[in-house]
C-alpha cells in the first residue's frame, strides 16, 4: 500500500498541534484533550483534526468552544513550524470512537460480572 504525501503531512500536523496544545495554548479547558488523528485532503488544503478527552459532556462542549477560539492561533503557529505552500484550514472534530470503545468495554464487563 502506498503511503500518500497527505498521510505524511497529516502525521506532522498531528504531532505539531498536540505539542502546541500541550506547551503553548494556555486555556485550562484544553488540558484534558488528546489529538487522536488528522485527516488531510489530497490537495493539502483542509485538515480535520480529531480529538478526544476525558470529562463530562459539558466539559466537552467547553473544550470545543475553546478549540474554536484557539484555531487561528494554532493555525498561525503551525504555519511557522511546518513549511508548506498552502496552510490547511483546520477543523476540530470530537473523536467518538473512544466513547464507543468505552461503551463496549463496559458492556463486556457487565456480561462477565453477570456470569
Amino acid at each position: 500500500m502506498e503511503y500518500k504525501r497527505a498521510d505524511r503531512v497529516a502525521d506532522v500536523l498531528q504531532r505539531t498541534i498536540a505539542e502546541l496544545l500541550y506547551r503553548r495554548v494556555r486555556d485550562p479547558r484544553l488540558t484534558k484533550i488528546t489529538i487522536t488523528g488528522v485527516k488531510l485532503s489530497d490537495d493539502l488544503r483542509y485538515a480535520k483534526v480529531f480529538y478526544c478527552m476525558t470529562g463530562t459532556v459539558e466539559e466537552r462542549d467547553q473544550a470545543a468552544a475553546a478549540l474554536d477560539k484557539a484555531t487561528p492561533f494554532i493555525r498561525r503557529e503551525v504555519g511557522q513550524r511546518v513549511h508548506m505552500k498552502y496552510l490547511p484550514t483546520l477543523t476540530f472534530l470530537y473523536d467518538e470512537s473512544f466513547d464507543y470503545g468505552e461503551k463496549i468495554e463496559r458492556l463486556l464487563h457487565e456480561l462477565r460480572h453477570d456470569e
